[in-house]
């Protein structure tokens, strides 16, 4: 099992990068968010990995922070739940985002994932609530409860100016780990600096 990947940038793909470590290129996928912040990397590169053997291939997907990692490791334990899907579902919505839209049982915020549905939204709720509950507290931030809902009411505040919703998403989802127990206004005035700079 190879647990985490620190090497030079060698190239990037759509869904993909390839790390080189001492002269061997790993390909990794990864997610859209990890993949901007990795076409201007800070040398070397880090990356935490889950590594998926079939009898066709041996496939590498990367994170760049732990917590990214174990949430993948949470969805791919779903029924229906395949490694891309869940690769997806983390280049869509922030780990916070999620697991509170898991616990408030919101399927709205679900089926705005490409490739999750009705059905798809029901079972990640069913399968995965209790578990969110029992370790939001421990893999996330400790200002959960507070920083969602100001991340949820920033990025409805970004759209009804106009913005994308993903763009949106993003830009207040990197806001948000970078700053402690930020106000809506905050995380706006942040956002919208990050959106400029892109």
């Amino acid at each position: 099992m190879i647990a985490h990947l620190r090497g030079e940038l060698a190239f990037t793909g759509d869904r993909w990068v390839v790390i080189d470590v001492a002269g061997i290129g790993y390909k990794v996928y990864v997610t859209q968010p990890a993949l901007q912040v990795l076409a201007h990397p800070k040398e070397p590169v880090k990356l935490f990995t889950h590594m998926v053997v079939r009898e066709d291939a041996i496939t590498l997907f990367g994170f760049m922070h732990q917590s990214e990692l174990e949430m993948f490791g949470i969805l791919i334990g779903v029924s229906g739940i395949g490694p891309q899907t869940a690769l997806t579902l983390l280049s869509q919505i922030g780990i916070e985002e999620f697991a509170m839209a898991i616990i408030n049982e919101d399927e709205k915020a679900l089926t705005r994932i490409s490739g999750i549905g009705a059905k798809s939204a029901k079972r990640l709720i069913l399968e995965l609530r209790d578990k969110m509950k029992k370790i939001s507290q421990t893999m996330l931030s400790g200002d959960l409860h507070r920083t969602v809902p100001a991340v949820h009411d920033a990025v409805s505040a970004l759209i009804s100016l106009g913005f994308a919703e993903k763009e949106s998403r993003d830009a207040v989802t990197d806001a948000a780990l970078a700053l402690k127990s930020p106000t809506v206004q905050e995380l706006i005035k942040a956002a919208l600096v990050k959106m400029k700079d892109r």
